[in-house]
């Protein structure tokens, strides 16, 4: 009777421990696309993070360099990259940072940190703009590289009527309506994978084609300069923008870590952390090479739409046409992945609402009907503001908090950390450089998003 009753002891006393430690969750976080799936993995958030942190932002990262120069290019990329990695850390530890409370979306977060009122004004606005602008911009960069995928395929033989920018940029929004038909943030782990494989392969397509060309005759490493001294701080704030957006994707690490299972014993930061860290590893091992190796190819000759720009404008007779057009195409591909995880918080939040309101879950249709009505605003918006995938400096400084500054309060807020110590000092600090950043980056690109007059485009215009 040893063996069994030692056993039920030991049973009882895990279950007690469990108890003690028991989440509270919220029925309604059932019905939602968010939490309605708790079965994630280490995996499923390497693809998710993988997903959300390369994209069409690295492409243009040889452009900061263009006016920072070898060295503070290549200081305030490592600096950035170094930052942003430990406040993804702080973010992964602050989930579950209260016993018994998982805080599944980075708004409660920062409710249960800056209190309810100013934790919603804070956070809402930079959440929304990374998830809502980011999907917008994907439908204009998805739109135009379909149609420069097309262009090349169909070469000399395109019908004499082919599809216009916004009829390419419809077409795109389709596609995405139907693949955000997947109900939940898990069952789009297989998206993330597709986006995260199509990522790695155009950002080091894109490098590797370029370094393994002619380097053009007039080509000069010396950052760029303008004849007044204003107009070269500023570029040089909007270029430390274009950088700081390259690392996005924390508004979502809480909703990731949200889709796995958690107790006291098998919490859910250790499966998140373990895929975090193989996702940023990559995430350098992409990030890296592109800047410095589209920076040595063009140097400051680099055009202000990155990487794709380049390689149509000097080498688009010089690379077999198959292998630009797979290039294009796995653009698009990722640009379809992205689309569906940025977009997950704004399904979430339309569906909170329905469900408050009605205390029932969403029924197919209604689900299916606010991805529709998303998709095409944001379709919509896109067509009136066809500018906004140029302004990475701009939403750079905008969103930059959610990355680089708000964690670190976060983080003394709720920890509590021994006044004056060093874990005190360095998150106080971080923050308030990061806010400072923010403002001064949001300048640099409102400066270079007048000077340039909303005119560049994230590819050659044709």
């Amino acid at each position: 009777m040893g063996t069994p009753m030692r056993r039920v002891a030991v049973s009882l006393r895990g279950y007690l421990e469990d108890v003690g430690h028991l989440t509270r969750l919220n029925p309604q976080d059932a019905w939602l696309p968010i939490t309605e799936s708790r079965n994630g993995n280490a995996h499923y958030a390497a693809f998710h993070n993988l997903n959300v942190g390369i994209g069409f932002q690295a492409l243009v990262l040889p452009v900061a360099f263009a006016f920072l120069g070898w060295t503070w290019g290549i200081m305030a990329l490592m600096i950035a990259y170094l930052w942003q990695l430990y406040t993804l850390g702080i973010l992964v530890r602050l989930h579950e940072a209260v016993p018994g409370r998982r805080y599944n979306r980075y708004v409660e977060l920062a409710k249960a940190a800056f209190g309810e009122r100013l934790g919603v004004w804070l956070a809402l606005f930079p959440t929304v703009y990374l998830s809502a602008g980011t999907a917008t911009a994907l439908i204009l960069i998805g739109g135009e590289t379909m149609k420069l995928f097309f262009q090349i395929v169909c070469g000399t033989h395109c019908s004499s009527n082919p599809l216009t920018t916004v009829e390419w940029y419809l077409v795109f929004t389709s596609l995405c309506i139907v693949l955000s038909q997947l109900p939940n943030l898990n069952s789009i782990a297989g998206v993330s994978l597709i986006g995260a494989i199509t990522a790695l392969t155009y950002t080091t397509l894109a490098w590797v084609l370029s370094v393994s060309q002619t380097r053009p005759a007039s080509i000069s490493y010396e950052p760029l300069r303008s004849n007044s001294f204003t107009a070269s701080s500023f570029s040089i704030l909007n270029s430390l923008g274009i950088i700081a957006f390259s690392f996005r994707g924390h508004n979502l690490a809480l909703e990731i870590q949200a889709t796995m299972p958690s107790t006291f014993k098998h919490p859910a930061h250790v499966p998140m952390w373990r895929g975090a860290k193989v996702a940023y590893f990559l995430i350098a091992m992409c990030l890296f090479p592109v800047a410095i190796g589209g920076f040595w190819e063009y140097g400051n000759l680099m055009p202000v739409g990155g990487m794709l720009n380049a390689l149509y404008t000097f080498h688009e007779n010089d690379i077999p046409r198959g292998l630009l057009a797979t290039t294009f195409l796995l653009v698009v591909f990722n640009c379809l992945s992205s689309f569906q995880i940025y977009s997950m918080p704004v399904f979430d939040s339309f569906e909170a609402g329905y469900t408050s309101r009605t205390n029932r879950p969403c029924s197919i249709w209604v689900r299916s009907g606010f991805r529709v009505f998303y998709g095409f605003i944001s379709f919509f918006i896109g067509i009136a503001l066809p500018f906004l995938s140029s302004i990475a400096g701009l939403l750079g400084g905008l969103t930059l908090p959610v990355t680089f500054a708000y964690p670190c309060f976060m983080w003394v807020l709720i920890k509590k950390p021994q006044r004056f110590s060093f874990n005190w000092y360095l998150n106080w600090s971080l923050g308030i450089l990061g806010i400072a950043f923010s403002l001064a980056f949001s300048a640099g690109g409102i400066w270079s998003m007048v000077n340039n007059g909303l005119k560049f485009k994230f590819f050659k215009p044709n």
